[in-house]
């Protein structure tokens, strides 16, 4: 499906605002509500649109502190990798786990609620992973942007 002006439009809304009704949506790409309810399943359908969320706010629920984790592993066979994947999969604070090209193999964005908090994520969990011979912790001090949406 190749997506047209009305769609990129649509798909803009969403991504500002996902919550308001078909309606609001139609009226504001030029469409009916019924229209619009038809492109948003077709662009659903298709894959451009992967699921709907809430973005909740992390030091409201007591994660005051971020960390963007560099990780290299001890060998670089696949099954090395796989272990490693599979594994970060199961850490919750793990919010997003990145395979690099450069210096180190995986970044990992981690929240935690303090420094005690970090401490047992990085010597019980993230330092025991499968594979892990190095990690370099980066504490992230202020959030400057933040984007949750594609430059359609």
């Amino acid at each position: 499906m190749m997506i047209d002006e009305i769609d990129r439009r649509l798909l803009l809304a969403i991504q500002r605002n996902s919550d308001r009704s078909v309606q609001e949506l139609g009226h504001e790409v030029g469409l009916s509500a019924s229209a619009c309810h038809r492109r948003i399943k077709a662009l659903e359908a298709a894959g451009y649109v992967l699921a709907y969320r809430a973005w909740l706010n992390a030091e409201q629920l007591g994660f005051t502190m971020q960390f963007f984790i560099e990780v290299s592993l001890a060998s670089q066979s696949e099954e090395s990798f796989a272990a490693f994947e599979q594994a970060v999969r199961a850490v919750p604070e793990v919010l997003e786990c990145h395979l690099m090209a450069g210096r180190f193999d995986y970044i990992l964005r981690v929240v935690v609620r303090d420094h005690a908090d970090f401490e047992r994520l990085h010597r019980r969990l993230i330092a025991k992973l499968p594979g892990v011979a190095q990690v370099h912790s980066n504490m992230s001090i202020r959030t400057v942007k933040t984007r949750t949406g594609l430059p359609l």
